[in-house]
């Protein structure tokens, strides 16, 4: 069990829920105390981003508009559009929930954690990488789900007054409440770091644990063979490779410095199972957060696994380009001296 004890707390954490979900699935009325557990525990957990996330270094950070504003638009928009045109290409090969929670993973926003720690593994500007996850994740909080909605059509999940009066108390709200709250309580949160991130991660894998619950129990294991999980993983290889390629290389166009261009790389390709989960708890029934959420959860774990090599790989100095000039020198030798 060492190699388990390796793997990142929140993988273990997520990997579980899933197991438990798989085998002690949440039914009948255990399945409304857990739901609404849930909902206290997200709660809980936009109220303490309120609280963290620092408005000082938040409103420092937005005047670099020249990196901001193209990781909104890529994170918002060409992943979004990404996520789309899987979905509409898979709805034949994988069961329609789970094909469109590809869309749902493209309007993800960015990790805060991962991304920002990843970065700086990598030598990237730790800065511009907080404040980027910090800004996509403040925009997620007002549009992911409208989004979603307005992309994946009005047959696929209904954003009447129930659901934005849904998203407001449960995530809006908390989330607004810990910023008015942040000079009084922030120091308390700085003193209970490690408490504040178990509640954190135990708040997501509640969320993950009630979602898969409602999907066991509609069939979800029986419903994906081995040929469906093969065409999900490809895809998933796809969405990644379109990500991180594609961040690097508009990063490379706007002609970023070094540290900006890594720090685009990770912000605009990680995306957030700790907004997911709960977004998609508040925005679904579980029998249909389950399947919509499969996506999210294989791309996180995967992009983690590519993340870590390719941190270190980045962090190894570039080599010097040789002088065209001195190259061009003839070489003295010990004869012609």
């Amino acid at each position: 069990m060492r190699w388990f004890a390796k793997i990142d707390l929140m993988v273990r954490l997520l990997v579980l829920a899933i197991l438990l979900a798989s085998f002690l699935p949440a039914a009948g009325n255990a399945r409304e105390i857990a739901q609404w557990i849930s909902n206290g525990a997200i709660f809980v957990l936009f109220f303490l981003n309120g609280l963290r996330l620092p408005r000082d270094e938040v409103l420092q950070g937005m005047r670099h508009w020249r990196f901001l504003i193209p990781v909104l638009i890529w994170c918002f928009g060409a992943m979004a559009f990404a996520g789309k045109g899987l979905a509409i290409v898979l709805v034949g090969s994988l069961p329609p929930l789970v094909a469109l929670g590809f869309l749902y993973l493209g309007v993800m926003p960015s990790t805060v954690q991962s991304a920002t720690a990843y970065s700086s593994l990598a030598g990237g500007k730790v800065s511009s990488s907080i404040v980027a996850a910090a800004l996509t994740n403040i925009a997620g909080v007002f549009i992911c789900a409208p989004m979603f909605a307005a992309l994946a059509g009005s047959g696929a999940v209904e954003m009447g007054v129930d659901g934005l009066t849904k998203v407001f108390a449960i995530l809006i709200l908390p989330f607004a409440i810990g910023q008015l709250l942040q000079g009084r309580l922030s120091h308390w949160v700085r003193e209970r770091k490690d408490l504040i991130a178990w509640m954190d991660r135990i708040s997501i894998a509640i969320a993950v644990y009630v979602a898969f619950s409602g999907a066991v129990e509609q069939g979800l294991w029986t419903m994906i063979g081995i040929s469906e999980w093969a065409i999900l993983l490809a895809a998933t290889w796809v969405m990644l490779a379109f990500a991180f390629i594609g961040a690097w290389t508009v990063g490379g166009q706007l002609r970023l410095d070094r540290g900006d261009r890594i720090a685009f790389l990770f912000a605009g390709a990680h995306k957030s199972v700790a907004m997911g989960a709960p977004l998609a708890a508040v925005l679904f029934p579980p029998q249909v957060a389950g399947m919509v959420l499969l996506p999210l959860l294989v791309y996180h774990l995967l992009q983690l696994v590519i993340s870590a090599p390719l941190a270190s790989r980045l962090a190894r100095p570039l080599r010097p380009v040789p002088d065209a000039a001195a190259c061009s020198e003839p070489t003295t030798t010990a004869r012609d001296r």
